[in-house]
């Protein structure tokens, strides 16, 4: 993966990310944020996958079902954040992949496998965003102050 710094203004960042065949994206994104100590920001991509991970959470369960995605497939688009979580960043991202007869997957992204290439636009947020985890759900969750609420 290669990165750049695009603009910094008020010690608020933003960086280009940009995949190469075979990085596995969470990862990278993860720890490109733990790198740069970046504990708030929101992103974007675009870009090309051969292989996908994408969750559904099942509420009656309270936890997520995951299904494995083996094929070539355009990333359409990728939007998420990157939260406090006691101390580390935290990514949560959901994900709509384009296959080849031009239907759609969508979810949240637990793994992908970058082929050709995946751009990423990550910017830092001005108020550091922390995570709690919700008793109803059991699901670590951004939470909007100091409190112990989610």
């Amino acid at each position: 993966m290669k990165s750049t710094q695009l603009w910094e203004e008020n010690g608020l960042r933003t960086f280009l990310l940009v995949m190469d065949e075979g990085d596995e994206a969470f990862e990278q994104i993860t720890g490109f944020a733990e790198s740069r100590g970046i504990t708030a920001a929101s992103l974007t991509a675009i870009g090309a996958a051969r292989h996908a991970v994408l969750g559904y959470f099942d509420r009656e369960a309270r936890e997520y079902r995951f299904v494995d995605f083996d094929e070539q497939m355009e990333i359409a688009s990728c939007i998420g954040d990157i939260a406090d979580n006691q101390g580390d960043p935290a990514l949560h991202a959901h994900i709509v992949l384009g296959r080849e007869d031009f239907t759609a997957l969508a979810g949240h992204l637990k793994e992908l496998r970058v082929f050709p290439t995946m751009e990423v636009v990550l910017t830092e947020t001005p108020a550091h965003l922390r995570k709690r985890v919700d008793p109803r759900t059991g699901l670590a969750l951004i939470s909007t102050d100091d409190s112990t609420e989610p």
